[in-house]
């Protein structure tokens, strides 16, 4: 037995499903039956981490900063550097003030900010007690493990 479908009426249905996001189609009749199926992407979410009260929304990106001006930070004596590989939350969650601004004076083990990893949210604490001369990163930054990411004096 020989099925013979229409080419452009199976052009149409492929612009169909792609159209309509649907992944398939399956028309049937009589004793013919014809099922058209795309190919699936894995869900966004087992890429992006689900929004919990402890993260912050990305408001902005931030500009590319020069490898040079990451060493300077880097190198300098109050740097606090990242611990791990993760996204960095100054506050947390979206609606409370952040843990630190510019200025103000933090103590040994208080808070700075929090780095998500693994769905994890981790706190990093000021290895030192000083003043917050500058902040590094923004809510929702990606971070690598050694980055500066805030500097106290």
């Amino acid at each position: 037995m020989s099925l013979s479908f229409d080419p452009e009426a199976l052009r149409q249905l492929a612009a169909l499903l792609n159209d309509s996001g649907l992944a398939e189609i399956e028309l049937e009749e009589g004793d013919r039956r014809l099922r058209l199926a795309r190919a699936v992407a894995p869900p966004v979410a087992a890429t992006v981490p689900m929004m919990t009260p402890m993260m912050a929304p990305v408001t902005t990106v931030p500009a590319p900063v020069a490898a040079s001006a990451i060493a300077d930070h880097g190198a300098h004596p109050g740097a606090v550097k990242s611990p791990m590989v993760g996204v960095a939350y100054l506050a947390p969650e979206p609606s409370a003030p952040p843990f630190i601004t510019v200025g103000a004076s933090v103590e040994v083990g208080q808070t700075l900010l929090l780095i998500e990893a693994m769905k994890t949210f981790n706190q990093i604490k000021a290895p030192r007690a000083g003043t917050v001369k500058s902040i590094l990163i923004t809510a929702g930054q990606p971070v690598e493990y050694d980055e500066p990411l805030v500097i106290i004096e």
